[in-house]
């Protein structure tokens, strides 16, 4: 049995990139499993780092402000390590609504300035005449992570020392007598099946999480995009509608998400019906935008829990930890989520983030009361 490394990360999306690095830079021994990089929900995500802008409420909300509070540092040690931008903007967000008692009534309205049809043309030139009133979240905003963060994470790991292997999928959690994590049994690129022994593993392996553990209520929601190419700085915010966003980039590029289809599966592949409803959503908040060259037209899949929030902390196998399960969150809570768990890994040492908080995302919560009495995982 191989023991390259010591710490092995089971998927090499942005979550086991975000792990990787953190650990690396605690000056462990880190190695990536990853079957296809390229497949994860980190590279197919629009980048909103949005908690008030999306409406969330109780631990989300909390977990989401203190990520976008933690994101600029991450970002800057990211770029320090790697070298390259990764694309952080602070434009804010805009949400429409079609009354103001509707906005009025959005959960995170307190966090927000509230605009009238005349605030928010001067927000949005153009917004379709549908919307009268708006929420401007100043602090919320957004992350290139398709084209910057993700080549300026894996650049940093290379630098940090994390090794990767590419094309290889893990079949198995190997166990002891105790039930303890020893190590993986995968199938390399070439279909070769080996083991690896390991200290400690952490599962980010998103939408296909519950496939290596099926006690996970982990779940695929397929989305998809596209995106068109408009002239530069034509629109400066992000504008977050009802089933359909607007990400500007700064050299004109705009990003359309997205259908949220949780009957798909796993199902690859653009669809009429899915394209159709991206391209009225597009002509109903920005109708200018709808006559712009198309550039991309893509497709994904995120890790939905029942209650769409991630599982975080120790997993069902000592040894075993989670960052997991992030659905549409994935890019926000991506700093906190490497923060967490890379400082749970290190030991008894207390964290900042109360344990009240840690619980509400544990990957057990979902299990009836009475196995409450049960043992804590870990």
């Amino acid at each position: 049995m191989s023991t390259d490394a010591q710490t092995l990360i089971l998927g090499g999306g942005l979550m086991g990139l975000a792990l990787a690095h953190t650990l690396a830079r605690q000056g462990r021994e880190v190695a990536v499993i990853s079957r296809q990089r390229q497949e994860a929900a980190g590279f197919v995500a629009a980048g909103m780092l949005a908690p008030h802008a999306e409406g969330l409420s109780g631990p989300l909300l909390e977990l989401g402000q203190l990520s976008l509070a933690r994101t600029p540092d991450w970002v800057a040690r990211i770029e320090a390590d790697g070298g390259l931008d990764c694309g952080l903007r602070n434009c804010g967000i805009v949400v429409p609504f079609t009354t103001a008692a509707e906005r009025d009534a959005y959960p995170t309205a307190c966090f927000g300035t509230s605009l009238d049809r005349r605030g928010l043309e001067a927000q949005v030139p153009g917004i379709g005449p549908r919307w009268q009133a708006a929420l401007l979240f100043e602090q919320d905003g957004q992350i290139d992570n398709r084209r910057r963060l993700m080549r300026a994470l894996e650049r940093a790991c290379v630098e940090r020392g994390v090794r990767f292997e590419e094309g290889s999928e893990v079949l198995a959690l190997q166990t002891d007598a105790g039930g303890s994590l020893v190590g993986i049994q995968l199938r390399r690129a070439d279909g070769e099946q080996t083991c690896r022994s390991c200290e400690q593993a952490v599962l980010t392996g998103g939408a296909w999480s519950a496939q290596l553990l099926p006690q996970l209520p982990i779940v695929p929601v397929k989305g998809q995009m596209l995106s068109l190419q408009g002239p530069r700085q034509a629109l400066e915010r992000v504008v977050f509608g009802p089933g359909t966003y607007l990400v500007p980039r700064e050299d004109g590029l705009l990003v359309v998400g997205a259908t949220v289809e949780p009957e798909a599966g796993f199902a690859a592949g653009l669809t009429p019906a899915g394209q159709r409803q991206l391209e009225a959503g597009l002509a109903e908040l920005l109708p200018a935008a709808a006559d712009w060259p198309p550039m991309e037209r893509w497709w994904g899949f995120r890790p939905c829990t029942p209650d769409q929030g991630p599982l975080l902390g120790a997993g069902p196998i000592p040894g075993l930890w989670l960052a997991t399960g992030h659905h549409r969150n994935g890019v926000l809570l991506a700093a906190i989520t490497a923060e967490l768990v890379a400082g749970l890994m290190q030991g008894p040492a207390p964290l900042a983030t109360p344990a009240r908080l840690l619980r509400a995302f544990r990957w057990d919560r979902f299990r009836p009361r009475a196995a409450a009495s049960d043992p804590p995982p870990g």
